[in-house]
């Protein structure tokens, strides 16, 4: 293994903060993995997982198993693990700016479609590799105006060339389940299966540039624009990318964590990227459902909540999910499903503002537009 460390731009007189990754295995030897955890930095159920992976992977590169490389990325925000304001972290936004941490990220398709459309032939594994160079180079060109772009630019230089890229986040409340582009989804298939994930949600774009869809969607707006002008040059899809939910804030324990990173590691087997067999799949535990198919269940008034039902049970239609309780006027409000689906998410607090949402269902009716992602 061998560590790096890759300085940030400094926001202030003093200060300078740094991203570590751990590399493993032989670049160049075969494919490539790229792995980070809580860029979201307050969900720290995958850091937990990347402490286990790390065991894992350095044990597999001493048996001589990675047949390519592995890239690890442990926490993968420093700015947001400093951020305590009042004993409460805030890992999600970036206090000087109100910006995500997950959102945002380069969008170069037309500029490496720009730098390679003439230099593409028949040859599909050339091809790839002509705009990873390109890719790898033009992210090279942009220059940082702050220490969130420079993390967000770090981030992406480190997993520009990998063939999957999985980005290990949490929820509030919640069953383990996954993102990833309607596309990616047969590949994406048996690491939903290893990791028993109750819900897989698909969308060719949900809106604002998150990190997985930068790494993926990137390749599906490339072979988009080439169609357009040369159908017949080959330019495969060449970067399975999966946000990852590892359930909820509070699932910071080392059975699941060991859990979650021996079934990914079973996955990397799966594909090749390790050597050894495989352990059997097991069977998937509710099917693919549209991103825009996710329904919020929204509070009509405030008040305490009271659930009915947990995160990862299936739920059918008019089926009570929670109570919104107001003591004050003694009015309960029951949110039910009004689909069948997948509950796949709550709200950790158990007070509700008025238009507040309480928990999604994962559904298989697209019925949503625009925007698919919480802020």
């Amino acid at each position: 293994m061998e560590s790096r460390r890759h300085p940030l731009t400094s926001p202030s007189l003093g200060t300078r903060r740094e991203l570590t990754s751990l590399h493993f295995g032989v670049p160049g030897a075969g494919g490539k993995v790229y792995i980070q955890a809580s860029l979201h930095a307050d969900e720290l159920p995958g850091m937990l997982t990347a402490w286990h992976l790390r065991q894992r992977l350095t044990a597999l590169e001493a048996e001589g198993r990675l047949r390519g490389e592995v890239t690890l990325v442990p926490m993968a925000n420093p700015v947001g693990l400093d951020q305590t304001l009042l004993g409460v972290q805030i890992g999600r936004f970036e206090l000087g700016s109100g910006q995500n941490f997950n959102r945002y990220y380069p969008d170069l398709a037309d500029v490496v479609h720009d730098a390679v459309a003439r230099r593409l032939g028949a040859d599909a594994g050339a091809n790839v590799r002509r705009v990873r160079e390109a890719l790898v180079a033009a992210l090279a060109r942009i220059a940082p105006q702050n220490e969130l772009d420079s993390l967000r630019l770090t981030l992406m230089q480190l997993a520009a060339d990998a063939d999957v890229v999985l980005d290990l986040h949490c929820d509030f409340n919640a069953g383990l389940h996954l993102y990833t582009l309607t596309p990616m989804w047969p590949d994406c298939e048996p690491l939903a299966r290893y990791l028993g994930s109750c819900a897989q949600l698909l969308a060719t774009e949900s809106g604002d540039s998150p990190f997985d869809e930068a790494c993926s969607g990137f390749w599906l707006k490339l072979q988009t624009r080439v169609a357009a002008h040369a159908p017949a040059t080959p330019v495969p899809l060449s970067c399975l990318a999966v946000t990852i939910e590892l359930r909820g804030q509070d699932y910071v324990d080392h059975t699941l964590a060991a859990q979650d990173a021996d079934a990914i590691i079973a996955f990397l087997t799966h594909r090749g990227l390790v050597a050894g067999t495989p352990p059997p799949l097991p069977a998937l535990r509710h099917p693919a459902t549209p991103l825009a198919g996710s329904e919020p269940l929204l509070a009509p008034h405030p008040g305490v909540i009271a659930f009915h039902r947990a995160a990862g049970e299936t739920v059918a239609a008019g089926d009570a999910v929670a109570d919104i309780i107001d003591p004050l006027e003694g009015r309960v409000s029951t949110l039910t499903a009004p689909r069948a689906g997948m509950l796949y998410v709550r709200e950790l607090r158990h007070y509700a503002t008025t238009g507040m949402w309480v928990a999604k269902i994962a559904t298989a009716e697209a019925f949503r537009t625009g925007k698919l992602l919480s802020a």
